[in-house]
């Protein structure tokens, strides 16, 4: 378990990137789900003890995390949102170079793991391809996989399918299913279907604030009978603003389709939409759109 009290992060030009952030995080996936300049980054770099928060209290398990990150780095693995690699190295010797620097010292052991999580990404038939000649879902399977040197305990990944192409992040994807299966995997993303699809619990981030937590089906289950749809000409709907809180738009045939929060039926030509996780989240930064 991962659990966060009380995290600010103030940057010296006085931008508070965190704001007094709890959060328990148990095994599995756990999904972080905020537009960008949320705060999802700073808070992904501060559990991974890659900077000091101005306040707050960080434990996963028995290791203060503040107090001792030495001891989570042991057991942590991290995948940020843009990792460097030597790009003319072939996947297999990089691998095995961080593998020494993770502490396998043991020739023949540090290479048995080095394929076994070759293999597991699916990597082992390039193993001996350089780097450069990845594709960007490729990169990010070995980023998963040095990710895992060490049998990590706390894995996280931050904005891995952004630039995949769908058949690449589906990929990827199942591989993180398998991975949460036995560790905690912390994955964030501003991308609302992808934790629909994998996380067992989510949390939704803002203006470096949690804002709301829940298993996406409670989450979900909450806005049922209160999401209204309907299909209006682009010069209407201005007037549909004006009226009704919008949550989401989008366009279908040259028309455009709105979502409104309402808790009984609008009239007006509207009809009950079932509801899904992208009208939780955008009925959550509804307000902080409005104050903005």
């Amino acid at each position: 378990m991962l659990k966060i009290e009380n995290l600010s992060h103030v940057y010296p030009n006085g931008t508070r990137a965190l704001d007094s952030v709890s959060l328990d995080v148990p095994s599995g996936m756990f999904g972080l789900l905020g537009p960008n300049g949320a705060g999802k980054s700073t808070l992904m770099r501060t559990i991974a003890t890659l900077q000091v928060p101005t306040s707050g209290a960080i434990r996963f398990d028995s290791i203060d995390v503040l107090a001792d990150p030495d001891a989570l780095r042991r057991t942590l693995g991290y995948l940020p949102q843009d990792f460097g690699v030597y790009p003319r190295v072939s996947a297999f010797d990089m691998l095995d170079h961080l593998a020494v620097l993770k502490g396998y010292g043991n020739r023949k052991e540090r290479h048995e793991v080095v394929g076994a999580l070759l293999n597991q990404v699916n990597l082992w038939n390039v193993r001996g391809k350089a780097i450069a000649g990845f594709s960007g879902g490729m990169r990010q399977r070995f980023g998963i996989a040095q990710a895992l040197i060490g049998q990590p305990r706390l894995v996280i990944v931050d904005e891995p399918t952004a630039g995949l192409d769908p058949e690449e992040s589906n990929r990827f994807l199942n591989l993180l299913s398998e991975i949460a299966e036995n560790v905690v995997v912390i994955f964030s993303t501003h991308i609302v279907q992808d934790i629909a699809d994998l996380c067992q619990n989510t949390a939704i981030i803002a203006g470096g604030r949690i804002i709301r937590t829940g298993t996406p089906q409670d989450l979900v289950a909450e806005m049922q009978g209160r999401v209204w749809m309907k299909v209006v000409d682009k010069d209407a709907l201005e007037e549909h603003r004006a009226a009704y809180d919008i949550i989401a738009t989008r366009l279908t045939g040259g028309r455009t389709l709105i979502h409104v929060l309402a808790g009984s039926d609008p009239g007006n030509g509207f009809t009950l939409a079932e509801g899904d996780l992208e009208d939780v989240y955008f009925s959550t930064l509804l307000p902080l759109r409005r104050a903005a």
